[in-house]
């Protein structure tokens, strides 16, 4: 025994074929004509503000826009789906929250990053420049008549931190 369905009473489309004895060589659902004429009307209402103005071509190519646009909207829209519900998950679509995209701080930063106004030198040449600057200036002053034993050149970064000294042991042990 065959159990037969109800899909073919929905698979019949409310076409208009135009008015009678006189019909449209194309078949068009009522949804499309209920979409379509209020785009063309926004569409030659673009065209205006656009300043394209009122002729033959600009009113067929308002026409063929209306046709791409209204075609891709009732492609959207069967019986299962009608107009009001793609409406509505259109319009909730785009009044969902989104995902932030931009940061808003986290564990690392930039802003603690020093910079310095010069350039920095070379480690061979920063060691000369050093061994320069300690055996030029001895003996011009002392800790407690208030001059600096030599120019710093430090700036706001303060004085420079040791350097680590390296074990004589092979890496990876």
């Amino acid at each position: 025994m065959r159990i037969r369905t109800d899909d073919e009473v929905y698979r019949v489309d409310a076409v208009w074929l135009g008015p009678p004895k006189a019909t449209f060589p194309w078949r068009a659902r009522y949804v499309a004509w209920l979409i379509g004429i209020p785009i063309f009307l926004v569409v030659l209402t673009v065209q205006r503000w656009a300043g394209i103005s009122f002729g033959f071509f600009s009113t067929a190519w308002a026409f063929v826009i209306t046709i791409v646009i209204t075609r891709f909207i009732t492609a959207k829209i069967s019986h299962e789906r009608p107009l009001g519900a793609v409406a509505a998950m259109w319009a909730r679509e785009l009044g969902a929250p989104r995902e932030r995209t931009t940061g808003t701080g986290g564990a690392v930063s930039a802003s603690r990053v020093r910079v310095r106004a010069e350039r920095p030198l070379p480690k061979h040449k920063r060691r000369k420049r050093r061994a320069r600057q300690q055996h030029s200036y001895k003996g011009k002053g002392s800790a407690g008549d208030g001059l600096l034993k030599g120019p710093t050149h430090h700036g706001a970064q303060g004085t420079p931190r040791a350097r680590r000294s390296r074990s004589n042991a092979p890496a990876g042990r």
